[in-house]
């Protein structure tokens, strides 16, 4: 899949941390993919084929700050060049304290960590850099995990999914809708010798084939993540847990009502740098 690379930047006395999150905020409504946040500029990335310049505008004029002004500029961006794009300039190895490493080939090696996960950074979501990916890494990490059935939904590279993998999970299914990311999440299992995980390509309305799950991970954006809610409640076993990622910390309401409404309760929440991630669990574990 080809993607646009467009590049922002602004004029404000405003801290850029502040203005960045709200104007990725507002891309990932319309379309955006994933950032790469440097000191001065916010790189963002859509897909050629939903991106539209009209929309684009309209959420730029909607920005929620006065006295902010925002510049951007487009470059195409072939699929096909994606791997040399990372590694020259965004991807780095994440390290979880001595407990999980994220790495591509292209890294060296490193000893003294649990879980080491190699992956092929392509245009696929999740390599661990961005603040949502590190919060569900560290949410799956802290599970116990074996026997237990899990479904990884927007897999993306599928990192969570080959973790689940590695801590000894009976089943792992990884769902995305991108065929990009679908083929990036098989080689990234063939890489981690991980290829009992089911790669699915589709969006929710594949997983009620697949089964009942423990633990459902969904690391996606706010809006499909309403959307798609009643669907994960379906296969969510009575004493499984669902845990959300992908929003920031003032969407949560909106993601508790809807989880709320489908029998499900918020019982933890991990933040970093105004990103978060949620754990919901069935309302009659608390009655429990």
């Amino acid at each position: 899949m080809d993607y646009y690379e467009i590049t922002f930047t602004y004029e404000s006395l405003i801290d850029a941390t502040i203005i960045f999150d709200l104007l990725a905020a507002g891309l990932g409504e319309i379309g955006f993919e994933s950032f790469v946040q440097d000191a001065d500029r916010l790189v963002a990335y859509i897909p050629v084929n939903i991106f539209d310049t009209n929309k684009l505008d309209t959420s730029l004029a909607q920005f929620p700050l006065a006295n902010v002004r925002l510049k951007y500029s487009s470059t195409f961006i072939e699929a096909r060049n994606w791997n040399e794009v990372w590694e020259q300039n965004y991807f780095k190895p994440v390290r979880l304290n001595n407990e999980c490493l994220v790495r591509a080939l292209f890294h060296p090696e490193e000893s003294g960590y649990r879980y080491e996960i190699i992956i092929h950074p392509k245009m696929a979501f999740g390599t661990g850099n961005h603040e949502t990916t590190a919060l569900m890494l560290r949410e799956i990490i802290s599970l116990d995990l074996e026997g237990k059935e899990v479904l990884d939904m927007g897999c993306g590279t599928a990192v969570l999914a080959i973790v689940a993998a590695k801590k000894r999970a009976s089943r792992v299914v990884a769902v995305d809708i991108d065929e990009w990311a679908y083929n990036n999440a098989l080689e990234n299992c063939l890489l981690n010798n991980t290829t009992h995980i089911q790669i699915v390509l589709g969006d929710a309305t594949q997983i009620v084939q697949q089964g009942m799950f423990d633990y459902i991970f969904a690391n996606i954006n706010r809006n499909i993540l309403i959307n798609d809610i009643p669907s994960y409640c379906k296969v969510l076993k009575p004493e499984g847990a669902l845990f959300l990622s992908g929003f920031y910390k003032k969407d949560i309401t909106a993601i508790e009502t809807v989880c709320n409404r489908n029998g499900l309760f918020l019982c933890s929440l991990a933040e970093q740098n105004n990103w978060v991630a949620v754990r919901f669990e069935n309302i009659m574990q608390k009655v429990q």
